[in-house]
């Protein structure tokens, strides 16, 4: 009888001190689990607001250039500031406005295509663009086409890959870097299409102030 209850005791002691062990722990991991999914959440949060900051630097900057290509009739398509002979002015060999668009977008495709790892549209043979295009219309589309493959890309651009080494031109450039290179090339080259426009007398539909 002694020992059944001595049994008991111990028993008795076993479970209140494995109830105490698990009392200790299970508070320890849920701690621990709580702070990984906050960690998880914060990742997943400046993902998307890198997307988002992004995309929406690439919507400004594309929606302002495919209305100053629209904007310009076609017959002064091939317009260069040359042409004027301002006196003082050096304008010589420079772009035409055609020229500009097709620089732009080729510049486009070469550095989103690096990011996406899409092939580059046929007939690019150096920075100017396929020499085939020609036409008002068949340039609007080329210039477009440029600006989805730079959706496309932004699509894909995380917080994980954002400094990723990308070959680009020989050389390597993290995908951020190629991001904000095809952002500042396309505003560089905005500003000079609306110098061309204003020197045709004409004046950029979008407002820079409202949009």
């Amino acid at each position: 009888m002694k020992n059944i209850k001595f049994l008991l005791s111990v028993a008795i002691l076993i479970c209140i001190a494995l109830v105490t062990i698990q009392g200790r722990v299970i508070p320890h991991r849920t701690a621990d689990q709580k702070e990984k999914n906050a960690t998880e959440d914060s990742l997943q949060k400046a993902s998307v607001s890198l997307t988002v900051a992004v995309e929406r630097q690439l919507n400004y900057i594309g929606d302002h250039i495919v209305s100053a290509a629209e904007a310009m009739p076609e017959d002064k398509y091939y317009f260069t500031p040359e042409t004027l002979n301002i006196k003082g002015s050096s304008f010589k060999d420079v772009r035409t406005f055609a020229g500009q668009i097709k620089h732009l977008a080729t510049d486009n495709y070469d550095m989103w295509c690096a990011i996406t790892g899409d092939p580059l549209p046929p007939g690019i043979v150096d920075v100017n663009g396929p020499a085939d295009i020609k036409s008002k219309e068949d340039i609007l589309k080329y210039l477009k086409g440029s600006f989805a493959e730079g959706h496309k890309a932004i699509a894909n651009l995380t917080s994980d890959n954002a400094m990723d080494m990308l070959d680009f031109r020989g050389g390597k450039l993290a995908r951020l870097d190629l991001v904000f290179y095809a952002l500042t090339h396309s505003n560089d080259h905005y500003g000079q299409m609306v110098v061309y426009l204003r020197m045709c007398g004409i004046t950029p539909g979008m407002n820079l102030h409202n949009n």
